[in-house]
């Protein structure tokens, strides 16, 4: 059985994500930030609402994205070893 190569790995403490372990993790931040400058450059300043709505839904594309393609999240002390 074949080890899951996760994009994102747990973060150390606390719950969530931290940055980047593969090379298409590194994509999908780079896309998602090159997304929010082309929105942001085509709507603002005349355009704020659209430029939220597009904040929002892109998050939402990563968000997911990141939880397809992570380890599970759960509460974390640091050490990952039993009994600490």
């Amino acid at each position: 059985m074949a080890t899951p190569s996760y994009w994102f790995r747990r973060k150390r403490y606390g719950i969530g994500w931290g940055l980047p372990a593969r090379w298409q993790g590194w994509l999908t931040v780079l896309t998602y930030l090159a997304l929010l400058a082309l929105g942001s450059w085509l709507t603002l300043p005349r355009h704020p609402i659209e430029m939220v709505l597009a904040v929002v839904m892109l998050s939402l594309v990563l968000i997911t994205v990141v939880m397809k393609t992570s380890e599970p999240p759960r509460w974390q002390w640091g050490d990952d070893s039993p009994g600490q």
